[in-house]
């Protein structure tokens, strides 16, 4: 699907799922309330835990623009014979492809503001004074839900430049018998990292698979706390006239919906098919990172 959406339907779309009546600072994780955290935990039956990360690299690639900095900070000295530490140091600019992580509601800003009307002009080098990552960081625990569009398409991934239809959202619902509730860490498969594997990197900036802007409203119409992608959620390039990244403006501007970008889904998809269901407890434990824009996170998936 590759409809496009001109900037004066895209501000109708805006405007309609845009949530600043009553803004939070916890944006749509108020969904997450304990009851349904407590209702989580008891879909933990065979205790398999999966992770869904991608491996964190310093290899610089065409979808890795920005790898990671690993280096060793203290070896071993080989004439000691008392304790020693081994230790490292890892630093990353998270918010690029190639990077697992959450992004905080401090991270998108549309027309010189933030969700809930705070100005970006908030933000300083000293970090974000509003909006940032740590109303998360008593950790995101809650139901998973995991929706695969190759498999509803009967393909190996989604081409670049793809975009998944709120229709396909719900025939994915349909075809493996769930549905994402208030409250649910939603996560949409793409395949985008078997094609990857398969096929070899690729300027995935300028191409990759995503969401139509269109689902913006379901996912407003069921109050998901969370949405997460094996992109970044938003296709490229953007098929929205003079937005880029219209998912992102959507879900984290508009609606205070917090998203995982770059996950590691094929595993867990697999697991799904084993076990033959598509919800599982999933925990995300964010950096607790005053003024931060977001923070790389593992997210884990038990069943």
């Amino acid at each position: 699907m590759t409809t496009k959406l001109t900037k004066h339907e895209f501000d109708k779309l805006y405007a309609q799922v845009r949530h600043w009546d009553h803004p939070s600072s916890r944006g749509t994780l108020e969904h997450l309330t304990p009851d349904r955290v407590v209702a989580a935990a008891h879909l933990v039956r065979s205790g398999v835990s999966i992770g869904l990360s991608l491996p964190m690299t310093d290899e610089r690639r065409p979808d890795n623009p920005t790898p990671a900095h690993h280096r060793m900070t203290a070896l071993s000295d080989s004439a000691s014979e008392g304790v020693q530490f081994i230790k490292d140091y890892i630093g990353s600019d998270f918010h690029n492809d190639g990077h697992t992580h959450l992004d905080a509601l401090c991270h998108v800003s549309y027309h010189g503001m933030f969700f809930g009307g705070k100005p970006d002009s908030s933000a300083t080098e000293d970090g974000a004074a509003a909006e940032d990552v740590l109303p998360a960081t008593d950790g995101i625990v809650g139901r998973g839900v995991l929706l695969d569009i190759p498999r509803l398409r009967g393909v190996h991934w989604l081409d670049p430049g793809d975009q998944v239809s709120a229709d396909e959202v719900r025939a994915a619902e349909h075809q493996q018998s769930v549905r994402a509730e208030k409250g649910d860490i939603l996560l949409v498969r793409t395949g985008h990292n078997r094609r990857l594997a398969e096929l070899g990197p690729w300027d995935t900036g300028k191409a990759k698979a995503g969401l139509h802007p269109g689902v913006a409203p379901l996912l407003a119409e069921r109050q998901v706390a969370v949405l997460g992608c094996d992109t970044n959620s938003d296709a490229a390039p953007s098929h929205v006239e003079d937005v880029d990244f219209p998912i992102h403006v959507l879900a984290v501007n508009a609606m205070g919906l917090y998203l995982l970008d770059y996950l590691q889904l094929d595993d867990l998809a697999a697991q799904c098919e084993r076990e033959a269901r598509w919800e599982f407890l999933c925990a995300i434990a964010p950096l607790r990172v005053p003024g931060g824009t977001g923070s790389p996170v593992n997210p884990i998936a038990t069943f």
